[in-house]
């Protein structure tokens, strides 16, 4: 657990000990970041700030959406990130947030085993590395949380800007015909769709949490600004999202089209060969055994017979070539 005091000339660290007396203080900012649930952070959140039991069942376990829940003297938010996991799976990274008058609580996971603890501190990792260069001096928790939000913003846009640049690779790929094992394609065109359905559904789910945070004022004017940025943040995220994965859909369909186009010229020349072989297979059938026998061949009868099958399949052929067939 790493607790901090931000005030306008200095950066201190404290002890978990120091917490009730930092909280007392009015002349700075106090941020607690667990990154693992514990024990001591239970206790800390149920009996130091002595929040809502809910909201503590909420940080110890998972959350499937984002939510946020207002109370009289905090807000308790639920966000998550993306973290691009084996075989195009994109884990949904949580990030909980306290935001009081004085203070800032950011919780971390739980966490799937295949994600790191490295990527759930990807936000404030930055924003602390902002804060210590001096280019950021938060005066409210809303404006800290601003800034962390801002950073998972940046974390959504780098995700989408990576699988924006698959998206083109695919669309190459596809106009210049070079696909490779068709099944392998398929799979890679829509893992790539999904890694930007899920960016899409975090930045819509996020955007919906924060829109009600400013329809209710939760930070009255002098935080509704901030509340109001982040709405369209996420709303712009959401927008690029979807105009990729319309892109990448429209890629897939022409992929389509040109593959059921080329299926359905094999079966149609399949259909003309057919159409073709059937009536001299079924001649053949018939007269062969009375034709042509072990102990003499009738080649008068056995010269008619071919003669008839060359007309037949000639005829065939210039039928299906006035139809268009081939």
């Amino acid at each position: 657990m790493d607790i901090r005091f931000l005030s306008p000339t200095a950066i201190e660290q404290h002890p978990v000990d120091a917490l009730a007396a930092l909280l007392g203080r009015d002349d700075g900012l106090v941020w607690v970041d667990i990154p693992t649930w514990d024990a001591e952070a239970e206790r800390v959140l149920a009996e130091v700030f002595k929040f809502h039991p809910l909201a503590v069942r909420d940080c110890r376990e998972r959350n499937p959406v984002p939510k946020v829940h207002v109370y009289a003297d905090h807000v308790f938010v639920v966000l998550h990130a993306p973290e691009l996991g084996a075989r195009g799976h994109v884990h949904y990274v949580e990030l909980d947030q306290f935001i009081g008058r004085n203070y800032l609580v950011t919780v971390h996971g739980p966490l799937n085993p295949a994600v790191s603890l490295d990527a759930a501190m990807v936000e404030v990792r930055a924003v602390r590395g902002r804060i210590e260069a001096g280019r950021l001096r938060p005066t409210s928790a809303y404006r800290l949380s601003h800034a962390i939000v801002s950073a998972l913003t940046a974390r959504l846009r780098e995700h989408t800007v990576a699988l924006t640049r698959d998206v083109w690779k695919l669309e190459q790929r596809v106009t210049a015909g070079q696909l490779g094992d068709p099944e392998q394609f398929l799979e890679e065109m829509f893992r790539t769709r999904h890694g930007l359905l899920a960016a899409r559904t975090m930045c819509a789910l996020s955007r919906e949490v924060y829109g009600r945070m400013a329809a209710l004022a939760v930070f009255q004017e002098a935080g509704q600004s901030y509340v109001e940025d982040i709405v369209d943040q996420f709303d712009r995220l959401r927008a690029m999202a979807d105009a990729q994965k319309d892109y990448l859909q429209g890629t897939i369909e022409f992929y389509q089209a040109r593959t059921n186009t080329k299926m359905t010229i094999a079966a149609e020349r399949l259909a003309v060969i057919a159409a073709v072989t059937l009536p001299i297979t079924a001649l053949s059938s018939i007269l062969g055994m009375n034709v042509i026998v072990s102990e003499s061949t009738h080649f008068g009868f056995l010269l008619m017979a071919l003669l008839v099958m060359l007309a037949m399949s000639a005829t065939l052929l210039v039928w299906a070539r006035r139809k268009g067939w081939w």
